[in-house]
């Protein structure tokens, strides 16, 4: 039996899609290396992950992961080919929509090209359990648009300042314009589980202070060398040296991840694509 096409699975309240956009407000905060080594740790786990590749203009999670596509959304939004057709399969099984490199059309689209490229998920005919967006750095329309969309922010961070200001910008815009209370926060490439507390905690003393908002530390990645190891060799950490620390960390990651509630209806924020999957999976 093929785990994606199957239609005839029975789809229950807990098998629901699980929509996570993973972000950061900058850029270097090791957003992609979370998304996909976060994606092969659910696969281990069983889980079907569709990875989005959502930096629409500078994707790379096909280049990080050796990945020759053939087509990507650029195509999608030209007509050329429909969603279906440009998923590639990545490692242990996950499914990955290539966004395209160098495109300045796909960072200048209008919004009714980027609320078609969002709908056109509800045509997908392959089953899964978790959508991961990789979303591009900076505060942008299309990052917000992709993150109020999902279920799960995922706040990439990392010690230095920038990364701290722009964390807390992205924050900041999403939950006083677009109704986003509730963030789970990922400490990366810190040399001591400590370290990610505490940048943790300076983070929830400013929003504390100045915003309505819940942040949960939900991983602290290490400082790793395995992790640069594994980029030259095109793979993700977890596939490449599962037992290194930060392969651990991710794997502890994914476990937390299915503890998460998955609502049987969409609400609040779930908007888009969001909606649609939670309904088309209900009747499947």
């Amino acid at each position: 039996m093929n785990k994606w096409t199957d239609k005839k699975m029975e789809v229950n309240n807990e098998s629901m899609v699980r929509v996570i956009a993973v972000t950061g407000g900058k850029g270097g905060v090791g957003k992609t290396n979370v998304s996909i080594n976060t994606a092969v740790a659910l696969a281990e786990q069983g889980q079907r992950v569709l990875v989005l590749d959502a930096d629409l203009g500078l994707a790379n999670v096909d280049v990080q992961l050796g990945i020759r596509a053939k087509h990507n959304l650029s195509h999608v939004i030209s007509g050329e080919c429909s969603l279906e057709q440009v998923l590639v399969e990545g490692p242990l099984g996950i499914k990955i929509v290539p966004a395209a490199s160098g495109s300045r059309a796909m960072v200048e689209m209008t919004e009714a090209q980027h609320a078609a490229l969002i709908q056109s998920f509800s045509n997908l005919e392959s089953q899964f359990d978790c959508l991961i967006v990789d979303t591009a750095a900076g505060i942008s329309d299309m990052v917000m648009s992709f993150a109020r969309a999902a279920q799960e922010v995922m706040v990439v961070v990392c010690d230095e300042p920038a990364s701290f200001t722009d964390a807390y910008a992205l924050i900041k815009l999403l939950s006083r314009e677009h109704g986003v209370f509730r963030f789970r926060v990922v400490a990366n490439m810190v040399r001591t589980a400590r370290e990610g507390m505490e940048l943790h905690a300076k983070l929830a003393k400013v929003t504390d202070r100045f915003l309505d908002v819940a942040l949960e530390l939900v991983a602290t990645v290490p400082l790793d060398d395995h992790v640069r190891k594994a980029v030259r060799q095109q793979q993700t950490v977890v596939e490449a040296f599962p037992r290194s620390p930060a392969a651990v960390a991710y794997q502890g990651l994914a476990s937390k991840i299915l503890t998460w509630p998955v609502p049987s209806n969409p609400s609040g924020h779930l908007e888009f694509f969001v909606e649609r999957l939670i309904r088309r999976n209900m009747y499947a």
